[in-house]
């Protein structure tokens, strides 16, 4: 005897689809595709902030060793006795001195001062220019590499040591970095 049973046997359905997996499949992908986002973004601002240090270091005036810079100091401003004031703080930074006088030239200088220099002490007159600040800078047809240091009207006096050190410190890091 065989038993039987009213309802038929259970098919499969076919209209049902798999929704659940595919929205796991769907949020894993879009995780995925936000880690990557991120990742390609942290590598492009590596990028520009490298790019940057180059740049900075690039466009910096050189950390020279003082006595390896020779200055002229010249006055062009109604103070007596400024030229030599200025000479001797500077060799006691570790300038060489090699001239101190009333400005030969008939430049008029204004502002703080001006150093003048010839192609060859540009790198001399970058790294001077940082113990003045606003000073001007006037290249002329000078063979050597000497530099001359005029004081204008309105000299506030040398940049600090560590003024002038604050100022070096990121360009040497943003030299590490290039």
């Amino acid at each position: 005897m065989s038993t039987s049973t009213d309802s038929p046997p259970a098919r499969p359905r076919r209209d049902r689809r798999p929704v659940p997996p595919l929205v796991f499949l769907l949020v894993l992908a879009l995780a995925a595709l936000g880690v990557w986002w991120k990742v390609l973004d942290d590598a492009g601002a590596r990028e520009d902030a490298t790019e940057a240090a180059c740049v900075t270091a690039a466009g910096a005036p050189p950390s020279l060793d003082p006595s390896t810079v020779t200055v002229r100091v010249y006055n062009a401003s109604d103070l007596a006795g400024k030229a030599q004031e200025v000479a001797d703080q500077l060799t006691q930074r570790g300038f060489v001195v090699d001239e101190v006088a009333n400005d030969p030239t008939d430049r008029e200088v204004t502002g703080p001062g001006e150093i003048r220099h010839g192609a060859r002490g540009t790198d001399a007159a970058g790294y001077l220019a940082l113990f003045l600040p606003g000073a001007g800078s006037f290249q002329d047809t000078r063979a050597d590499a000497r530099i001359d240091l005029v004081i204008g009207p309105d000299f506030p006096g040398l940049a600090s040591p560590d003024d002038v050190a604050a100022t070096l410190d990121p360009i040497a890091s943003a030299e590490a970095a290039c």
